[in-house]
């Protein structure tokens, strides 16, 4: 398995920027497909985007389509969530995994997952 440690989370105004980051260490990260997902107090967790090994097949939730951007960079072992017009139903504990499968939309094909970051979008 590959283990995975996100950063970048924090407290931004609706409407900004804000890019979290995983780094991924142990097996080869290039062979793994990539996902976030993210939680809110009280529901359950949810898709955001995933991207597969090669950086060439991306996809969103609706709800963050065309504001959010999923990416990669194989040569230093890091997926990156670029999280752009945030609202605050964006506010969640966000976390990356990672699937040895085939990319998914569901929680259960991820095998590796992080520790999670806090984002807060404040009015």
């Amino acid at each position: 398995q590959v283990q995975l440690v996100e950063s970048g989370g924090g407290l931004v105004q609706a409407g900004g920027s804000l890019r979290i980051s995983c780094a991924a260490s142990g097996r080869t990260f290039s062979s793994y497909a990539m996902g976030w997902f993210r939680q809110a107090p009280g529901k359950q967790r949810e898709f955001v985007a995933a991207i597969d090994w090669s950086g060439g097949a991306t996809y969103y939730a609706d709800s963050v389509k065309g504001r959010f951007t999923i990416s990669r960079d194989n040569a230093k072992n890091t997926v990156y969530l670029q999280m752009n017009s945030l609202k605050r139903e964006d506010t969640a504990v966000y976390y990356c995994a990672a699937s040895e499968n085939h990319i998914a939309f569901i929680p259960s094909v991820y095998g590796s997952w992080g520790q999670g970051t806090q984002v807060t979008v404040s009015s």
